[in-house]
């Protein structure tokens, strides 16, 4: 499954870290790296560097250290097992962005479709798998919040005994996704408190929530208990994560250790210099406090 299917639009390779921040595209460094610190669990979504052949992908992020992955499905995941890459954010269940668990009449689809996927994750030793509210399309947000608890409590029984944790996507309304229904904090954690189980989360992406709501780093310290991933990307564009954007990502990494958060921050800008490598290598390092 390729994020195209959820987003609509898609995006559009050096080994070691900078140890400083890479300005231009075409700068390559020729000193050794210093090791990562893996304080943050780094990630990657794959969809942004889709150009990429996904097993060379795999092998890249090998020799980066990078040790998981974002959104693939139960098809990649035999590649992911030969290389010792986790899959830190499922996908593979779901009609996409726009078709989500706010419409009554997908339920019986969705669930099903969740139910097959959910054994599949935990089969293979993964824990998180995505999901979307939809579009409001003239929908009330608290009609729309109860249609996705109804819908979503049918799965916590099994996504419980499974040990797998479906987590909504929060994602902007403004710029990348019209009519969005999960596009704050406060909804997002009103549906966690409706549904009750630790068992749903929310995907918190930083780029979204910068657009939609900003006061990152307070949000961050407030609902941490309910936020179950994070994503990045630089605002405004979704490109590299350094100075070039408004977030200045080191302390929002520490806001989040802070919490003790022992999950995965994957990065999900979309690169725009020529070296997509180089962009994801300076994404993990600014991230590596």
């Amino acid at each position: 499954m390729k994020r195209r299917n959820f987003i609509g639009t898609s995006a559009a390779a050096s080994v070691g870290f900078l140890t400083t921040s890479v300005a231009n595209a075409n700068n390559k460094k020729d000193a050794q790296p210093d090791k990562l610190k893996y304080n943050i669990n780094h990630s990657v979504c794959y969809w942004c560097y889709g150009t990429i052949p996904f097993e060379d992908f795999l092998k890249n992020l090998v020799e980066l250290d990078i040790r998981s992955i974002d959104l693939v499905g139960p098809e990649e995941f035999p590649l992911l097992k030969k290389y010792n890459i986790h899959a830190s954010m499922c996908w593979g269940a779901g009609l996409g962005i726009e078709k989500g668990w706010n419409d009554l009449s997908l339920h019986e689809e969705l669930i099903a479709d969740y139910e097959r996927v959910i054994p599949l994750v935990a089969e293979a030793g993964y824990t998180n798998l995505i999901c979307f509210s939809g579009n409001r399309n003239g929908m009330d947000d608290l009609v729309g919040l109860r249609n996705c608890a109804k819908g979503l409590k049918k799965l916590m029984p099994l996504a419980e005994k499974h040990g797998v944790v479906i987590q909504m996507e929060l994602l902007n309304s403004k710029v990348n996704h019209k009519d969005y229904m999960c596009d704050t904090s406060e909804w997002g954690v009103s549906l966690c408190e409706t549904i009750g189980s630790e068992n749903f989360k929310l995907l918190y992406d930083i780029y979204h929530m910068q657009i939609m709501e900003g006061d990152i780093i307070r949000n961050i310290e407030d609902y941490h208990q309910y936020y179950g991933h994070y994503h990045t990307g630089g605002n405004p564009g979704r490109h590299e994560i350094d100075e070039t954007q408004e977030i200045f990502y080191p302390a929002v990494m520490k806001a989040i250790l802070k919490t003790g958060y022992t999950g995965h921050v994957a990065q999900e800008f979309v690169p725009s210099w020529d070296d997509k490598l180089a962009a994801l290598k300076q994404g993990v390092t600014i991230c590596d406090v």
